[in-house]
């Protein structure tokens, strides 16, 4: 019988916002798996499990240095999914240069450092948000006449140790949404699509709805090429258990990485139930190997 640690966090006092948690917990234990959620940053004995599946680690981004430095820990005593080199190279949206340089068509992304000269875009409409961040934490769109906020949001950014990302606000959000390709086995599992999720004018540091108007959609096949094109672009092709492609459409109408989601992506299995099979049959191959 596999043991198997669906790596979470501990919300406290805030209900668990994972809904797949429970509904994994129990589909591998059906199956004849030993499973269990267990908190990331817990006193626990890694060694002890066959396998440890980051599932919902959602305050990484407030600690990644602390969470990088768990899963290397975790990934010397068990078989840990994704892998920790995965994990580091995907906990900064950086990664974003490096997709670009290997020709995989990404949202145009510049970066701006504590202590870089703030330039930003005079002539279109833009966003800011941090290279380390989920949930659109820190992450408001602008207009060129309201670069006094973008500069405040910049300063509170690089106050707090922060690089920000400065990208042009992709329009075509508004019409065709964002699109979430799920992979899981090596796989596409399935998709989904949300609207846009930076209203005008909403300050970067309010609570936003992170998924709205969430509602299952089929991939084209040209967001299946880019979403493949952008996991083969993975620095050494690891091996990956699972992973998410976010697109958007860029101004050519053409599908556009926004973010290549490693590390804990929500896999929406309320929006897909017929994937928890998939799901439990790829989890137990990886923890008998």
């Amino acid at each position: 019988m596999p043991r198997v640690a669906l790596v979470t966090y501990d919300p406290r006092p805030e209900p668990h916002k994972d809904a797949d948690l429970p509904v994994l917990v129990a589909a591998l234990r059906e199956a004849g798996a030993d499973a269990e959620a267990v908190c990331w940053d817990d006193a626990v004995d890694w060694a002890g499990y066959d396998l440890a599946v980051i599932r919902s680690t959602w305050d990484y981004s407030w600690r990644a240095a602390e969470f990088t430095a768990w899963a290397e820990r975790c990934g010397k005593a068990t078989r840990l999914a994704n892998p920790a080199e995965v994990v580091r190279w995907n906990t900064d949206k950086r990664y974003l240069g490096e997709l670009d340089r290997a020709g995989v068509p990404v949202v145009p992304t510049g970066y701006l450092a504590p202590g870089d000269p703030v330039v930003l875009p005079t002539d279109h409409e833009y966003v800011v948000k941090p290279t380390s961040g989920a949930g659109a934490r820190y992450a408001a769109r602008y207009t060129p006449e309201r670069h006094e906020d973008a500069v405040r949001q910049l300063e509170r950014m690089h106050a707090e140790g922060l690089t920000a990302m400065v990208q042009p606000y992709m329009r075509g959000v508004d019409a065709g949404g964002e699109r979430a390709l799920q992979f899981f086995g090596g796989r596409l599992l399935h998709a989904s699509r949300k609207r846009a999720v930076l209203a005008p004018g909403t300050a970067f540091d309010a609570d936003k709805v992170a998924h709205p108007g969430l509602e299952p959609w089929a991939p084209t096949p040209a967001e299946v090429v880019v979403a493949e094109q952008a996991l083969a672009a993975v620095p050494g092709a690891p091996e990956l258990l699972y992973a998410r492609v976010d697109l958007v459409d860029g101004e050519d109408g053409l599908p556009r990485v926004m973010e290549l989601e490693l590390v804990e992506p929500n896999l929406f299995l309320f929006l897909h139930p017929g994937s928890v099979p998939r799901v439990v049959a790829a989890v137990l191959e990886a923890a008998g190997r």
